[in-house]
């Protein structure tokens, strides 16, 4: 095996989810990594909820927080905030949304 570089700057795919959000995704070896952006006002309920067909977020997610501030509740009613430099595991049955009046970016690794 060899060395593997890639750059966000050239990611292997670009993809926009919903309004308010674009994703950034680049594999290196078997793990894919996804930048993710969501500008303020964005919030999985209002944005991904209609296209997903499920009533919360039901997928599981291991981020760390580059910038801005990232809110979550779980189905049953645990809510957190995170920020810049916090690494993050939120199980499957949440919603999520930005918090404040700046762009949350965070990475996540894609199983």
């Amino acid at each position: 095996m060899s060395i593997v570089k890639k750059s966000f700057n050239s990611p292997d795919e670009t993809l926009n989810p919903g309004e308010k959000m674009k994703s950034e995704v680049i594999t290196v070896g078997d793990t894919k990594i996804q930048r993710v952006m969501a500008e303020a006002g964005w919030q999985w309920s209002k944005h991904i909820k209609p296209s997903a067909g499920t009533d919360s977020c039901e997928k599981n997610h291991t981020i760390y927080m580059i910038s801005g501030k990232l809110g979550t509740r779980t189905n049953d009613g645990v809510e957190e905030e995170f920020g810049p430099g916090d690494v993050v595991f939120i199980p499957a049955g949440h919603d999520g949304w930005t918090v404040g009046d700046e762009m949350a970016v965070w990475l996540e690794i894609l199983q």
